[in-house]
């Protein structure tokens, strides 16, 4: 187990903690006191450290994500979905009309789109919810190319890093740390990009030529 921690980088206790949890399966007894460990279980604590530290699941959702991966009956789909659907902020539903029209219209623009989606994907109540608020703030309601945008990125890039193979663990990593990095880097690159059009657009001639030139400068 010594050699397993310097290895993965997880400290001994942890380990003996996730193999009690049933989330590492048990090493080779070689002797009654010593067991042995392969590359299964490095890949298996690379996983939990994505699900636990870059994905911020609780451990009791992190069982689940392993239950998933260990049930070589449930389809690659579904395993993934498993994992997909334990990283999005669970939404309660709100018993208003806003609700229910924001909700009508994630539906249909899923639908116009052909996306096959699960009725109870968390993330359609997380859109709705974010639409409705967008609805109450007088936020344009058009978000279609917003949808198109993210279908490309996922058709094109996230979804080809994950290994089509035997190793489950592996795939699931791969769309944990794609779902969740490619997200924040999604984010940096929309600012970056809204502070390069507003310079565009609304640094007038002057201030470009200097720089320290402000109001009434």
């Amino acid at each position: 187990m010594s050699e397993l921690s310097a290895r993965s980088g997880v400290a001994i206790p942890t380990i003996k903690y996730y193999l009690r949890e049933g989330l590492l399966h048990q090493g080779e007894q070689v002797a009654a006191t010593r067991a042995e460990y392969d590359d299964s279980h490095l890949r298996r604590l690379s996983l939990i450290r994505a699900l636990v530290e870059v994905g911020k699941l609780p451990i009791a959702t992190v069982k689940k994500v392993v239950a998933a991966i260990e049930d070589e009956s449930l389809p690659f789909h579904n395993m993934l979905g498993t994992a997909h659907h334990a990283l999005t902020p669970q939404v309660e539903p709100e018993p208003t009309p806003e609700w229910e029209a924001a909700r009508a219209e994630v539906d249909a623009l899923i639908s116009d789109l052909g996306w096959q989606v699960s009725p109870e994907a968390p993330s359609r109540d997380e859109l709705t919810q974010t639409m409705a608020r967008m609805r109450r703030l007088g936020l344009g309601k058009d978000i279609r190319a917003y949808a198109e945008t993210a279908e490309r990125l996922v058709r094109e890039v996230e979804l080809d890093a994950i290994p089509l193979s035997d190793d489950r663990d592996a795939a699931v990593q791969a769309l944990v740390l794609g779902t969740v990095l490619y997200g924040r880097a999604l984010e940096s690159l929309r600012r970056l990009a809204q502070e390069s059009e507003s310079a565009r657009r609304f640094t007038s001639a002057r201030e470009e030529r200097d720089p320290g030139a402000g109001p009434g400068g």
